[in-house]
């Protein structure tokens, strides 16, 4: 079987199709990557097969990030589905893999939920298709009728053809209730911790706080000539210090350390160390709510302190809170995304803390997450039912 893998740019949208990628290539089917250009690198290291599309005009692009920080969360959110994912990745991306549905003609189209071009091609080819969840499914429903004005143009009905299409999705359905009519769920095999932690903290044996921001948030501005996650990171620093608590805080490739201050003495820096290390050692996360960050804490049935800062991460987190798993500490409501976060956090973050390490029902409710999780179908079982 010969299966297309299309992604927009940025690891949260890419790393969900890799397990499929990997479970393709054990089955000895053949699987090939088309992506934007600056995923080139990204899927060139992993030796799976690609093609690579092309980018939209860069100062179109920027133009409309540009306008992300200072807008209200609704217009930031049409800004990036409808003009951005709806629009611009549509456009630059449909010649690409259409000419690779009509050259190498896949027997199955499988797209990130925000990649729509390989949709449109798959469409209008009448190739099956299926879009794997990057998020919640109510988020992503959300996203699909933002990018709907933008999407119609490249075919109409396009829209509700791709709802129809099966939703891969990893979140169990008691954290992520679905609107698609025909949702699928699936388990990762979670990779195996390659070995202990190193002893970044002089032998101590405190329960281990594991705090991260993602990587996308430290290249979005905030204020103060800061940027977002090290807004949200100076934040979480000010909440931990003093704690009884091991930290280990992963900040990224945009983030530098010299922009977060003081660093409290129980605190270790890395700019990213593998989540199956950390998860296994951690008796906690705080997170922003990203949905891998979110998913691999929750399988590993481990508790989370979520501060949403953009994007689908207050749904995210609402999900966590309602599942009994985890607090949310809620930003600034209304406030542009460059005010929505800042030190006034501090205090409620370190007491959501206290609490998820004090009170043992949302390691319950998080190990009760995770046995959902495991009853799920494998990667290889789902494909070998859509084959």
């Amino acid at each position: 079987m010969r299966v297309l893998l299309a992604s927009t740019e940025g690891a949260g949208h890419y790393n969900p199709l890799v397990p499929f990628a990997a479970a393709l290539t054990q089955r000895r089917d053949e699987p090939l990557f088309v992506v934007p250009p600056r995923l080139s690198d990204t899927v060139l290291a992993t030796g799976y097969p690609f093609r690579i599309g092309a980018a939209p005009p860069a100062a179109e692009l920027d133009a409309i990030w540009a306008r992300v920080p200072d807008a209200s969360p609704d217009e930031a959110a049409v800004l990036v589905n409808r003009e951005i994912f709806g629009r611009l990745d549509t456009t630059a991306m449909l010649p690409a893999v259409e000419a690779a549905c009509r050259e190498w003609r896949p027997d199955l189209v499988l797209h990130e939920a925000a990649e729509y071009a390989s949709a449109v091609a798959a469409d209008r080819l009448g190739i099956p298709h299926a879009q794997i969840a990057i998020s919640r499914a109510n988020a992503e429903d959300g996203s699909l009728r933002l990018a709907a004005p933008a999407l119609e143009p490249f075919g109409d009905g396009i829209v509700a053809r791709i709802r129809a299409t099966p939703y891969l999705s990893r979140f169990p359905a008691s954290v992520d209730p679905s609107p698609y009519p025909v949702t699928r769920r699936y388990r990762e095999v979670v990779p195996a911790p390659s070995g202990p932690l190193p002893d970044w903290w002089d032998g101590a044996d405190r329960p281990l706080l594991y705090v991260t921001f993602g990587s996308v948030a430290g290249g979005i501005p905030g204020s103060g000539g800061m940027s977002i996650g090290a807004m949200a990171c100076r934040a979480a620093l000010a909440a931990v210090a003093d704690l009884p608590v091991r930290v280990l805080l992963t900040i990224g490739r945009a983030t530098e350390v010299a922009q977060l201050g003081a660093m409290p003495g129980n605190v270790h820096v890395e700019a990213w160390v593998p989540q199956a290390d950390v998860l296994a050692e951690a008796s906690a996360v705080v997170c922003h709510g990203g949905s891998g960050t979110t998913f691999g804490t929750l399988a590993a049935g481990v508790p989370l302190v979520v501060l949403p800062l953009f994007a689908d991460q207050p749904g995210n987190a609402r999900g966590v809170a309602d599942a009994g798993a985890g607090v949310v500490v809620e930003p600034t409501p209304g406030a542009p995304a460059a005010d929505r976060i800042g030190p006034q956090h501090a205090s409620q973050l370190r007491s959501a803390i206290e609490k998820v390490l004090d009170e043992p029902s949302y390691r319950t409710a998080a190990a009760r997450v995770a046995e959902e999780i495991r009853a799920t179908p494998t990667i290889d079982e789902l494909l070998n039912e859509m084959h």
